[in-house]
Parts: C-alpha cells; structure tokens; sequence
C-alpha cells in the first residue's frame, strides 16, 4: 500500500494529495532580470498560466521535476545541480551567477530563504510570489492504513498530512530529498529517494514493501 502525497497520479500508487495550489499574481515583472530561477515544478506551471513571456528567459532549475517541467514547456535549462540543499544552491548561485540579475518566481511559503542568505554576499536576488498553497482537508477514515508506505515530496506534504492525521508505527515514509527530511518529525521510519523524483519515490517505496523488515 503506497500512497503518494503528490497532486499527481500515478499507477501503482494511491493518489492522497495534501496541497491545494492558487495564483497570487497576476502579471510577472520581467523588468530587472535576464535569468530565472525555479525550485518547484508548480512554479513553472504557475509562471506559465501566468505569462509565458518567461520562455524568453534562461532558467536556474532545482530538482529533476522542474528542469521536466521547464523543458516541456519550451523553456531554457541552464543550470540544474544535481542535489539540492538551500545554502548549497546559494554558494551556486554566488559562483556561478554573481553578475546575472535573478528573478526567484516562488510561492508564498518557502523552506529556505535564499534571498537574505545571498544578500550576506552583496548579491541581490529579486523575488515575485506567485502562488500559495494550503492543505486539503480529510476525515479520519481516510487515513492511510496501518502498514502503509507513505511519499512526501514536499515539507508542505509532510506538514499538511500531520494537520490531517497522526503517525502510525506501521508506517514507513519515503522522501524525495534531504530538504524534506528536516521536517519529518523524529519518530517516523525513513528512506530518501535516489533521486528528487515521485518515479524515484516509489521505486523507494516498491523496495520497501518487499523488505518487511525495513527499519533504520
């Protein structure tokens, strides 16, 4: 019994999405910038809905599903690090980008502030919020059952499905990255995808299921 957090569904998986997504923008100031940067697939979604001058303009993805999502949508890839933790994307975009002048289309909640860490190094990262999400709400009995793989692939999942229900013993998680780990509270049995990826995750999840002895 896997169950995926995610919007997306996906076979093999029972679909148990936890977020709710809603544009806050209507228009994006392309004015200052000559590079984009994109941390969630949602994002470039949103951006396109949107405006999609942002094709025009060269992109900074984060997490295998983003760079995708940029690419499928005629957009221009020119940097995806292959991990992802906050203050190594900021030591990146010190190196790499100092003189390109960033524009971070985010959501209103966000688990690293970029901004006011690349600010420490004189470097200005422009910012535009375009969407906000909230938690979908569920009743008890659609908790997921005992013994049950769970995939979070957000901190925002893991913070929705705990206003939602409790843990369980029986259960197992599987992470899509160390950013999400942090918000996994301490009690719960963990693995992290090999990749940022929800086809990565249950791969994850599969191997679980046949190890019943998992445990860390």
């Amino acid at each position: 019994m896997i169950y995926l957090l995610s919007p997306l569904v996906k076979e093999g998986t029972f679909s148990l999405p936890m977020i709710s997504f809603k544009l806050v923008a209507d228009a994006i100031d392309f004015s200052r910038c000559d590079t984009l940067l994109f941390t969630s697939k949602q994002a470039v979604v949103s951006a396109d809905e949107i405006d999609k001058r942002w094709k025009n303009y060269p992109s900074i993805a984060i997490g295998g599903a983003t760079k995708k999502k940029i690419e499928a949508l005629g957009g221009e890839v020119i940097y995806h690090p292959k991990y992802f933790y906050g203050e190594v994307l900021a030591k990146d975009i010190k190196s790499y980008f100092f003189d390109k002048k960033l524009l971070y289309l985010r959501p209103k909640e966000i688990s690293f502030d970029s901004r006011a860490y690349l600010s420490q190094e004189g470097i200005e990262l422009q910012e535009q919020i375009i969407y906000e999400t909230s938690c979908k709400t569920y009743k008890i009995e659609e908790q997921p059952k005992k013994g049950a793989v769970i995939i979070f692939t957000s901190p925002s999942t893991i913070h929705c499905f705990f206003k939602n229900f409790s843990w369980d013993a029986s259960y197992r998680a599987v992470l899509i990255g160390e950013a999400t780990k942090k918000h996994l509270p301490k009690e719960c049995l963990y693995l992290i995808a090999d990749e940022a990826l929800i086809d990565s995750c249950i791969k994850k999840s599969k191997e679980i299921e046949k190890n019943s002895d998992f445990s860390l």
